[in-house]
C-alpha cells in the first residue's frame, strides 16, 4: 500500500500540525452565541481533548455571513466576536480560529485569531487570500464545494506568493446533485501531494445546504463514520463543529456533533490511526 504524502509542519502557537505531528482537532460551536457559552464550551473541550492527549483548537464564528435566509442568525459580529475569542484565548490559553470574509476583516482579525479560516464560498477570492497571506498568520482555505481538489494547488500559491508556508487546505464535501454533498476520499492525498496539512471536516461534510427551505439540514449520524474514514485514508486534522445540544443551537444544528458523543469518538479515530502506523499517518 502506498503512503500517502508527507506534509510540512505548520506551527500554531505552541501547538503543530502535519509534519508527521500526532492528529489535531480544530473545533467549537459553529456561531459564537455569548460570552457565557463560549467559555463553557472551550473549557469542556478542552478538558476532553487533553484526557485523549489530541492537540486542540477552538473554533467558533464571529460572523457567518453565508446564510441561506436574510433572518438566520450570524454570530455576534467582528468586534464582540473577537473579543469574546480574545477572552477565550485568555482563560484557557487555547488558539483559536474564526472565518474572516472580506479584506476589511482581516487585519483587526489578526491580531487575536491564531489561525484565520477563508470559507469554502470564498476560496478562490484572490484579494482576501493575499490580505491573509500577508498577516504571516496560518492559513486555512476550506475547498470549496465546487473546486476539483488538484484546483486547489492555485489557492496554495496565491497564499505563498506573499511568502507565508503557513498554509492548511480542509476537505469539507463537494456538490452532489441538489441540497447534498459528497466526500471524495481521493482528493485527500491529492491536496497532501501539495506538500501541506489537510484537515477533513467531518461536520460540514454531511451537510445539506439549503435543504431545510430558508436553512440548511444535515445528516449528523454519519459524522464519525467519515471521521474514521478520513483518518484512515490519512488527514493531518480533523474539523468538527460541536455543541452541547445541536437542537438548540442556533447555527448549523442538524450536522453538529454532540459534545457528549466526543470523546468516543476520539477514542475511535485514535485507534483507526494507531492501527495504521501513526497519529497523522
Amino acid at each position: 500500500m502506498t503512503s500517502p504524502p508527507s506534509t510540512r509542519p505548520v506551527t500554531i502557537a505552541g501547538l503543530t500540525i502535519g509534519g508527521g505531528a500526532p492528529l489535531a482537532l480544530i473545533g467549537g460551536p459553529c456561531a459564537i452565541e455569548d460570552e457565557r457559552h463560549a467559555l463553557m464550551m472551550a473549557e469542556r473541550l478542552q478538558r476532553m481533548t487533553a484526557d485523549a492527549r489530541v492537540p486542540f483548537i477552538y473554533k467558533s464564528s464571529y460572523d457567518k455571513a453565508n446564510r441561506s435566509s436574510v433572518h438566520a442568525y450570524r454570530g455576534p459580529g467582528l468586534k464582540e466576536g473577537l473579543r469574546i475569542l480574545a477572552r477565550v484565548k485568555e482563560a484557557t490559553g487555547l488558539p483559536v480560529l474564526s472565518d474572516v470574509h472580506d479584506v476589511a476583516e482581516v487585519e483587526p482579525a489578526a491580531e487575536v485569531l491564531d489561525v484565520l479560516q477563508v470559507p469554502a464560498f470564498l476560496c478562490r477570492q484572490t484579494d482576501l487570500l493575499l490580505a491573509c497571506g500577508r498577516t504571516r498568520r496560518p492559513v486555512n482555505v476550506k475547498k470549496g464545494q465546487f473546486v476539483a481538489p488538484r484546483d486547489m494547488g492555485n489557492v496554495v500559491e496565491k497564499i505563498r506568493s506573499t511568502g507565508n508556508e503557513a498554509i492548511l487546505l480542509t476537505e469539507r464535501g463537494t456538490s452532489f446533485g441538489y441540497n447534498n454533498l459528497v466526500v471524495d476520499f481521493r482528493g485527500l492525498p491529492i491536496m497532501r501531494g501539495f506538500g501541506y496539512p489537510v484537515i477533513f471536516d467531518a461536520t460540514h461534510s454531511v451537510q445539506l445546504p439549503g435543504g431545510a427551505g430558508d436553512r440548511s439540514g444535515g445528516e449528523r449520524q454519519y459524522v464519525q463514520a467519515l471521521a474514521r474514514a478520513s483518518v484512515s485514508v490519512g488527514v493531518d486534522a480533523l474539523f468538527m463543529e460541536i455543541h452541547e445540544d445541536p437542537d438548540r443551537t442556533l447555527s448549523d444544528g442538524p450536522n453538529m456533533l454532540r459534545l457528549d458523543d466526543l470523546p468516543r469518538l476520539l477514542d475511535e479515530i485514535l485507534a483507526v490511526a494507531s492501527a495504521l502506523g501513526g497519529a497523522s499517518r
